[in-house]
């Protein structure tokens, strides 16, 4: 199928920073990004809030604690440098927590400001729970488009949500811009809600 440039295509993505699904699909997305004429806008969605009340083993636990500052910081650099920044911020966190396995502790989360070119004192914003109320209001935004029984990432293209998409590795070129032609053609469709088959292989981030 063929996008005709004039008819840009609205695409909401809602991220969890540590999420190596919400990685996959920001990345397909980016190479979507160059060959298909979509207006990619990012949003944060938070596992940390998902977890919230859930009987978890400790090693999750301590996942979900550490979500909270990047997630925070998150909705700081929206808020004072809009939505490139944010998903600046985004690709500087992955290339931590995703390819060089850090936390994105204090440190790493003032790496990534740097890197950017944004001031390193938002990482005070990763212990501020002034901002908990607009990350869960953009979290909100989210689950409330497609029900609470999902998780991350979530999609919405011309303003049709959907869970996902979940898949590896990260379809490159032309291949990511059929996935996305079809993802259009099925949120185009009225009463469609779900596809889905068990995962056979974990998440391949490069």
């Amino acid at each position: 199928m063929t996008i005709e440039s004039e008819n840009r295509i609205p695409v909401d993505f809602w991220f969890d920073a540590m999420c190596p699904w919400s990685w996959i699909a920001s990345r397909w997305l980016l190479e979507v990004e160059r060959i298909r004429p979509v207006d990619l806008r990012w949003h944060v969605m938070s596992w940390s809030i998902l977890q919230q009340g859930v009987d978890l083993p400790p090693e999750h636990v301590e996942i979900v604690r550490q979500g909270w500052g990047p997630a925070r910081v998150a909705i700081a650099v929206e808020q004072r440098h809009g939505n490139t920044g944010l998903g600046a911020l985004y690709s500087a966190y992955g290339k931590r927590y995703q390819h060089q396995g850090r936390t994105l502790n204090r440190a790493a989360i003032v790496d990534s400001l740097n890197e950017i070119g944004l001031p390193a004192d938002l990482v005070d914003a990763a212990e501020d729970k002034d901002y908990d109320d607009a990350l869960l209001a953009s979290h909100t935004d989210a689950m409330d488009r497609v029900g609470y029984e999902v998780g991350t990432p979530i999609m919405a293209i011309n303003g049709v949500a959907y869970f996902g998409p979940v898949m590896s590795p990260i379809p490159r070129g032309e291949e990511a811009g059929r996935l996305f032609d079809g993802l259009v053609l099925v949120s185009g469709t009225k009463g469609f809600f779900e596809l889905k088959r068990s995962r056979t292989q974990a998440p391949i981030i490069r």
